[in-house]
């Protein structure tokens, strides 16, 4: 029974997890961002000196 539970709760925590990543990723879609986690801070899908690292 204690197993049943455990499990249940990582279930739930994992749907949580996944759930509020696609609605962030959806989120950040609308505002018309391209590179959602980019390490250049989004900068890169509007300058100039993009030449040389792609987000898409």
């Amino acid at each position: 029974m204690n197993g049943l539970i455990a499990d249940i709760i990582i279930s739930v925590i994992l749907i949580a997890m996944v759930s509020g990543a696609i609605v962030y990723i959806h989120k950040e879609k609308k505002k018309g961002r391209r590179c959602i986690g980019c390490p250049m801070a989004g900068s890169c899908s509007r300058s100039a000196k993009a030449s040389k690292h792609s987000c898409e």
